[in-house]
């Protein structure tokens, strides 16, 4: 996207309408470059960088379809509005199949019309971000684990690209298994600090004495033991990041420590009087609400806001399913190299509506022992384990009770419909839509309305 305000190509064949289209937008702050026909409004395209495209469904020497069809072989990521007369959006509905992002119907309500503008705008930028995210870090070499088909991630992802870039603090919240190192690597990875190490500490896993001199390193003789000097993680991380895992777990005196680090970049060795200085980006992680162990004192306050200067918050598995045909198909790549692989729709069907309590790794697990039971080269229902078997009652049956009332049932049945349209399509939304015979921005209405993907 250009840089000052966004460009956006207005195509129009009545001169009346286009130029009060062109005048909203420059109200609204958008640069405008105006085509009242195909050929004019391809040649503008191929000259300008546009950030949007916003075009009549009709016009003397082409239709929406074609111009969208030229668009996306030139530039696939811009984004493209129809405009479509009202009862007439057949064709409006035709288009979004091939690619467009919304259609919006005549006479236009401007109002909507922003808003719907505002929103692809948006949604490019993120696109684009997320896109740079991905090519930073797998030229770094630090991609896997990064596979998502979710607009939560898509947020999550985005935030990561801009934090990457300063050296500020970031809290990283997540439930076990939802892939918090992951991203704590691609931070590192996008960051100026990629050349530097990345040195993870999981702090859950030490004991409460040894947490100290693993974070800041100790002396000869500090203790029982310590038979010779020892870096800790702050010192090995110099220059690059430190990544504390499970920072809920630190104990209370080494918290003040770790503030002290924080705020002037300085500590002591376990044992030592010598102040050692370090550069260190520092992400941490944990799966405990830090708000709650504030208040019951086992948290410092002002530890907590120190850390998350930026907070991201990683949604678990279940709250996005549609990330599990992806992540099924990565770790059967990497489990079964040479293979070709497969998995059963029953088997899909069963693994969809799971709650996955350990999330990602859960399913990492799952598959890598799958792959070694499976029978030939098609994992089934039976090579999955007990805990995955569905419940007695079928999930998808509408149970009919005389307390429910005719719209709950109602929403019942779209919400199963809808679900397994988008287990079919693998969580392509443009396919879940075309098979239940409703329009993407309808099944996106749904989707908020319901959240079809937690099972009840």
């Amino acid at each position: 996207m250009s840089e000052t305000a966004p460009v956006i190509l207005t195509i129009e064949d009545e001169t009346s309408q286009l130029k009060a289209l062109a005048s909203f937008l420059h109200k609204r702050n958008y640069q405008v470059i105006e085509a009242e026909n195909q050929k004019t409004a391809i040649e503008q395209f191929q000259s300008h960088a546009i950030d949007l495209v916003l075009t009549d469904m009709k016009l003397p020497d082409g239709d929406g379809e074609s111009i969208l069809e030229h668009i996306k072989q030139i530039r696939p990521d811009v984004p493209v509005i129809i405009m479509t007369a009202y009862g007439n959006t057949t064709q409006a509905v035709a288009a979004m199949r091939k690619g467009a992002s919304d259609y919006i119907t005549k006479p236009l309500d401007l109002n909507e019309l922003d808003l719907i503008i505002q929103r692809e705008l948006e949604r490019s930028v993120l696109i684009s971000e997320n896109r740079r995210l991905r090519e930073i870090i797998e030229n770094r070499g630090h991609v896997a684990g990064l596979i998502t088909a979710s607009p939560l991630m898509q947020d999550v992802l985005n935030t990561a690209l801009r934090a990457a870039a300063s050296d500020a603090g970031i809290l990283i919240l997540g439930e076990s298994g939802t892939g918090k190192e992951v991203l704590a690597r691609a931070v590192h990875a996008a960051s100026p600090r990629a050349t530097k190490p990345f040195v993870p500490i999981h702090c859950a896993a030490l004991p409460e004495g040894i947490v100290q001199s693993e974070l800041f390193g100790h002396e000869k003789g500090a203790f029982t033991g310590a038979t010779a000097r020892r870096e800790g993680r702050f010192e090995l991380a110099d220059g690059g990041t430190i990544f504390i895992d499970e920072v809920g777990d630190i104990p209370l005196n080494v918290q003040v420590q770790l503030l002290r680090v924080l705020q002037e970049r300085t500590f002591e060795r376990v044992g030592g009087n010598q102040s050692i200085h370090v550069d260190v980006r520092i992400v941490a992680a944990t799966n405990k609400n830090l708000q709650e162990a504030i208040k019951k004192g086992d948290f410092r306050e002002d530890l907590f806001y120190r850390l998350g200067i930026i907070t991201i918050e990683i949604p678990p598995l279940r709250k996005r399913r549609e990330d599990i045909p992806p992540l099924i198909q990565h770790f059967l790549k990497k489990y079964a190299p040479g293979r070709f692989i497969d998995i059963s729709r029953e088997a899909m069907d069963r693994l969809m509506k799971h709650r996955w309590p350990g999330n990602i790794r859960e399913l990492e697990n799952l598959i890598e022992r799958a792959v070694v039971l499976a029978r030939g080269n098609l994992i089934s229902t039976r090579d999955l384990p007990s805990n995955i078997q569905p419940d007695s009652d079928d999930t998808n049956e509408i149970q009919v009770q005389s307390d429910r009332t005719l719209p709950e049932l109602v929403a019942d049945l779209e919400k199963t419909l809808i679900q397994q349209a988008l287990l079919k399509s693998d969580g392509n939304q443009s396919q879940a839509a075309r098979s239940l015979g409703i329009t993407e921005r309808n099944l996106r209405y749904k989707l908020k309305k319901y959240d079809p993907f937690i099972p009840e």
